[in-house]
């Protein structure tokens, strides 16, 4: 008989929430999000990143031609230490003082977060693995960790490194100067695809289990399988950047180009670092962006009604620190707006649903839309210029003219 193996679950119910078991400090509120440990310009009214003293030319490696790939061991030979103790993430930043680059990546998880919780860090020298548990030690990586990652003499690798970059932003006020980012040199090398899963393939004859891509990184303890996963991210990291380097080295110049592919490469991975993290902000328009809705062919009332608990969800989200989506998913606001129920029974028969904050607010829902319908000659104009075809930027221009003359 053989035994089916069981699914990696994308949200586990039964978890408690670590903002609750670590006693995160969170700061949902609408203001600015706070970059403490960046330079402030009040001439220019903004943030300044330490890479805009620093210039790109310094971190291009300059001797290629004398560089022999280093192939990591195997990961069953390799030294791991998962990291949880203020003692080992001591050593760990010792130890990342020292060498001469590093890899970086990161598990999160969005779902029962209102802006998302950095779940596990990994990291990898050329002989050691690491993970950092980013729960347990989240008010201390930044101290131990923030000036190894702003090091402009070390450089760190990592694939992908946009939301990362915000990421180590947001919940360990980390700034990262020197990145060479895998994702940006696999689109320069022109190469069939661009994901790490690619790369782990196509370099080293490696095949990802990415099964646990989108696991609940909440879980804990963690099961070795998940581990394995979360080292496989960076432990060949810096052998493909060894080789990606010397493939960029030998590409000649595009035509329209004045900077080598390699040059390339480490400007858009300066471009990548020195994007700032941002609060996510709700504005009057923003329930226009919700996938499906130009296809809905909503009127007015509908539209009001989205708007509505487009506002709501938001609300109750940021108090309760949890994710729009875990909230209200948008397939349901489309389906209480293309329904319109107007009593508590219409509304609970409609959305037969698991969420939790649905059903305990019924009554506050059914308000919301008698209130929307009831208001909804706003949204006249809206609902014309989507039946139309409009696109949203023409649509939040005539929307702002019309809250200009109010």
């Amino acid at each position: 008989m053989t035994l089916m193996k069981s699914k990696v679950p994308f949200h586990v119910s039964t978890i408690q929430k670590p903002q609750h078991e670590y006693k995160m400090r969170l700061n949902n509120m609408k203001q600015q999000f706070d970059h403490v440990w960046l330079e402030w310009s009040d001439q220019e009214k903004r943030f300044i990143h330490p890479l805009e003293y620093l210039s790109v030319c310094n971190f291009v490696d300059t001797n290629l031609n004398d560089i022999v790939p280093i192939k990591p061991a195997s990961i069953e030979s390799t030294s791991f230490k998962f990291v949880d103790t203020v003692k080992d993430l001591k050593e760990l930043a010792t130890k990342l003082h020292h060498v001469d680059e590093f890899a970086v990546d990161l598990e999160h998880n969005q779902y029962r977060s209102y802006q998302g919780l950095t779940c596990l860090m990994q990291i990898s020298t050329r002989t050691e693995d690491f993970i950092v548990d980013t729960f347990k030690l989240r008010i201390y990586i930044g101290a131990y960790l923030r000036d190894v990652f702003k090091d402009p003499t070390i450089k760190k690798v990592m694939h992908g490194a946009n939301r990362d970059v915000e990421w180590l932003q947001r919940d360990f006020s980390i700034y990262i100067c020197n990145l060479f980012d895998t994702h940006q040199a696999s689109k320069i090398l022109k190469l069939e695809r661009k994901s790490l899963e690619y790369l782990l393939s196509h370099y080293c004859e490696v095949t990802a289990n990415k099964e646990y891509q989108t696991a609940d990184w909440r879980l804990r303890p963690i099961p070795d399988e998940m581990l394995r996963y979360a080292r496989e991210d960076t432990h060949y990291l810096l052998y493909i950047y060894d080789l990606m380097r010397i493939e960029l080295f030998a590409l000649p110049k595009e035509p329209e180009s004045i900077d080598t592919p390699l040059m390339e490469v480490y400007k858009q991975s300066y471009d990548v670092c020195m994007h700032l993290y941002e609060k996510e902000v709700l504005t009057e328009n923003s329930y226009l962006h919700l996938y499906g809705l130009q296809e809905a062919n909503f009127n007015a009332k509908q539209l009001a009604i989205v708007s509505a608990l487009f506002e709501w969800r938001d609300f109750i989200a940021r108090l309760k620190d949890e994710s729009t989506g875990y909230i209200l998913p948008n397939k349901l606001v489309l389906k209480i707006a293309k329904h319109m129920p107007i009593t508590t029974s219409k509304l609970s028969m409609l959305l037969k649903s698991n969420y939790p904050y649905l059903d305990n607010n019924l009554d506050v829902i059914v308000n919301l839309i008698c209130y929307a319908i009831e208001n909804a000659a706003a949204f006249e104009e809206v609902a014309s210029l989507l039946k139309e075809g409009a696109d949203i930027a023409s649509i939040k221009e005539v929307t702002q003219h019309l809250n200009n003359e109010i």
